[in-house]
């Protein structure tokens, strides 16, 4: 089977120089939990709730919170160069990498723009379907 055939091609994403904020409330409206970050089409990082709580943790009083949201730019907390697989990839090659690389998420590019996100959550359903 090919991550086409599994991926989510309707990916919510974020531009690298919007604001923390803006991660914040995509994801919220999304409910999802990380997005993958552009700069054009190019995917070039991946910001999580995971980095967003980090990053808050370490500020200390509500002034610097406030900057941390609203003056902070994404590609300031992002990891940069996310791992990502092409849509004609066997599935269990996608599922190998997350597993190697300890990732819930692989960005789906075709030609260097982004088409879709594969997550551990898609191929655990297409097994438990028994359609892998």
């Amino acid at each position: 089977m090919r991550v086409a055939e599994l991926m989510t091609p309707k990916v919510r994403s974020i531009s690298a120089d919007a604001t923390v904020a803006d991660a914040v409330r995509e994801m919220a409206d999304g409910h999802v939990s990380a997005l993958p970050v552009l700069q054009g089409q190019a995917v070039v990082g991946v910001v999580s709730t995971t980095d967003l709580l980090q990053a808050q943790a370490e500020v200390e009083d509500r002034g610097a919170r406030a900057v941390l949201f609203e003056q902070t730019a994404v590609a300031d907390l992002m990891t940069r160069d996310p791992l990502t697989i092409e849509p004609d990839a066997d599935v269990r090659d996608a599922a190998r990498q997350m597993l190697y690389a300890d990732v819930h998420r692989l960005f789906v590019v075709n030609d260097g723009r982004l088409v879709g996100v594969l997550s551990q959550t898609d191929i655990a359903q297409a097994v438990g379907n028994g359609r892998v």
